[in-house]
């Protein structure tokens, strides 16, 4: 399956606001770390939404790899 330029183009812009989010969350992760009060759980569930996160562009990488016809 191919697909179009425009649509190509929407998941290069999908894949870019989630690897700013994946940043983002990693900048907060290392924050919250560093911090004096650790909130464990919070971190725990940030870094959860990072995997999930990573898991989505691993998801729409795949996408725009073409199908190979053997």
């Amino acid at each position: 399956m191919q697909i179009d330029p425009q649509d190509q183009a929407k998941i290069q812009h999908q894949i870019s606001e989630i690897i700013n989010e994946h940043r983002d969350l990693d900048e907060i992760i290392i924050k919250l770390t560093e911090a004096k009060m650790v909130d464990q759980m919070k971190i725990t569930r940030l870094k959860k939404r990072k995997l999930r996160l990573k898991e989505k562009i691993h998801y729409f990488e795949n996408l725009l790899i073409p199908d190979i016809e053997a």
